[in-house]
C-alpha cells in the first residue's frame, strides 16, 4: 500500500460512512454558516433528508483531497 492509499484509509476512520450536519462541522471545524454553505452549494455533495443534512464520508475526503 503506498502512503496515500494508507492516508485515505485512516482519514476520517472513527467515523461511520456517512457523516451527520454536526459531525460534518466537528471533522472540519467549521461554524454552522460556512459549513451550510459548503453543503448548500453543493460544493460538498450531501444528502438532504427533511430537514437535516447526511454527508458521505468520502465525500469529505475528496474535498479535503482537492483542497491541496
Amino acid at each position: 500500500m503506498s502512503k496515500l492509499e494508507i492516508k485515505e484509509t485512516e482519514i476520517l476512520k472513527d467515523f461511520d460512512d456517512i457523516l451527520t450536519f454536526k459531525e460534518f462541522k466537528q471533522v472540519l471545524k467549521l461554524g454552522r454558516n460556512k459549513a451550510y454553505e459548503l453543503l448548500q452549494n453543493n460544493i460538498i455533495p450531501s444528502i438532504r433528508i427533511g430537514k437535516s443534512y447526511r454527508i458521505p464520508k468520502i465525500n469529505v475526503i475528496n474535498y479535503l483531497q482537492n483542497q491541496k
